[in-house]
């Protein structure tokens, strides 16, 4: 009893000091890169409060996107220091573009890599199966490039961008979250309380602030499948035929086998190379952090390609996370307007459609375009709704999808695998023709069984700008919600 009045005379007392703080002049924001991109400089005529819970991309780009709106953005991470551990990511056209539009091309170029092509191997003997040309043909057909990048990488770009336009607070454990108006407000591990007019969860795959929105139970399912993490050095690749054109002609490498897979790929300038290796597995944990047994990685990929037998005997350390499934979510939105989730905390990504960061940064862009149009506070909850209906069904097809990929990698010898294969073979032909300026009409290439390489899913993922749909959703409803 004493310890409940204790906690309500804290908030309490955080209520009123919230009221009647002073209100400094808004931080100076840094310069803005220039853009054409529709809206991309508008500033908010009402400035609100925002919380976002987590500092990963997502928390970052919203952060970023809300602050140069000149909304007063507080973003609460429960880490005591900023960093990512993880390996390297993919990004795609999609990504690209909205990295660039901030500024980010000159270290996209210096830091990441961009492959020449993706290549679809068999598992034993490394022959190809599949392949797509990327290179300079991702940039002429979509505008931007391709990339891949380290992760740490990345995230250090947005913190450059966002932190000086955002309070952030570490070592803040979010423990109870409160999204009903007047006044959202978060709880954290100290007993400290945030408040703010809306509330954003960024904060991943076992958020907080979902456990509000979601209505009875929400565990994920085991897929069946763990995934090794581990980067390498590239040195001596130079002296080695078998890995010499990894660094002459970089490339994304997909192995598939029975039941499991690998993925390949170089960061960095070509400095260190990126395996993820993908395995039936029950046992461990899903985290992205926790340690693995490299002597078990080996082990279980014995008989594979030669050459990435040999990467894999550079391998020194590897990170292991459990894949779990998370079925989609009827509402992102809190019934109370004032709530909403993004990233990894209402659509988590399985990785064999290397979509989930630029999902997240999406979907971290749109809620920052559509709050940067607001007039008043009562608007909140109809442009949340809004932000829902934008990227509900996208980044819902990007979860499926790549939930999908995971069992046409993963056909055992057979019937299957040889249909999977002979597409893919037949693909790889109509894009080496236009390659060498034969006209194929896109409708050639059929309906493929891999995501990777089928054109008309493709061009639905690598087509799409964040900024231009929220335009062009504005012209249409935009009077909805401000007459």
């Amino acid at each position: 009893m004493l310890a409940a009045l204790a906690k309500l005379l804290s908030a309490l007392r955080a209520y009123i000091a919230y009221f009647f703080r002073p209100r400094p002049i808004d931080q100076q924001k840094t310069e803005k890169p220039a853009s054409s991109a529709p809206g991309y400089e508008r500033e908010a005529s009402c400035k609100l409060d925002v919380i976002i819970v987590g500092c990963g991309l997502s928390g970052l780009v919203a952060g970023y996107c809300l602050g140069k709106a000149g909304h007063r953005v507080t973003i609460v991470e429960a880490a005591e220091t900023l960093g990512e551990i993880g390996a390297g990511l993919q990004v795609g056209p999609n990504l690209s573009r909205l990295l660039i539009r901030w500024g980010l091309r000159e270290k996209l170029d210096t830091l990441a890599v961009q492959p020449e092509s993706i290549s679809f191997r068999r598992y034993d003997n490394g022959e190809r199966i599949g392949m797509d040309i990327y290179g300079a043909k991702i940039e002429k057909e979509y505008g931007v490039p391709h990339y891949q990048a380290h992760r740490a990488d990345l995230h250090q770009m947005l913190c450059d961008i966002a932190l000086p336009l955002v309070d952030l607070k570490l070592n803040s454990r979010v423990v109870s979250v409160s999204p009903d108006p007047p006044t959202p407000y978060v709880i954290l591990q100290s007993g400290e309380v945030v408040y703010g007019d809306v509330i954003i969860g960024g904060d991943g795959v076992k958020s907080v602030v979902r456990t509000c929105l979601v209505d009875g139970p929400d565990s994920p399912t085991p897929t069946g499948d763990a995934a090794f993490r581990a980067t390498i050095s590239t040195e001596g690749f130079e002296n080695d035929p078998d890995l010499k054109e990894l660094l002459d002609h970089p490339e994304c490498t997909i192995w598939m086998g029975p039941n499991q897979h690998a993925v390949g790929y170089n960061l960095r300038g070509n400095k260190i190379f990126n395996l993820v290796m993908l395995h039936p597995d029950t046992e461990s944990t899903e985290s992205w952090s926790a340690p693995g047994d490299v002597s078990e990685m080996y082990k279980l990929y014995e008989g594979w390609d030669p050459r990435l037998r040999k990467m894999q005997a550079k391998v020194t350390s590897v990170l292991k996370s459990r894949l779990m499934v998370r079925q989609p979510l009827k509402t992102w939105v809190h019934s109370s307007g004032r709530a909403a989730l993004m990233g990894d905390a209402c659509h988590p990504m399985l990785p064999y459609r290397g979509q989930g960061a630029a999902m997240a940064i999406e979907d971290a862009a749109v809620l920052g375009n559509l709050l940067s149009r607001i007039t008043e506070k009562s608007q909140i909850p109809a442009i949340l709704k809004a932000y829902e209906s934008l990227r509900y069904d996208r980044a819902t097809a990007a979860q499926l999808t790549s939930h999908s990929l995971r069992y046409v990698f993963h056909h055992p010898d057979g019937t299957e695998q040889q249909a999977r294969d002979a597409a893919m073979r037949q693909a790889m032909e109509l894009t080496l023709k236009e390659a060498r300026g034969e006209e194929i009409p896109r409708e050639a290439y059929g309906n493929n069984p891999n995501a990777w390489i089928d054109k008309a899913k493709k061009d639905m993922i690598l087509n799409y700008d964040a900024d231009q749909a929220v335009e062009d959703w504005w012209k249409e409803h935009g009077a909805s919600i401000i007459p």
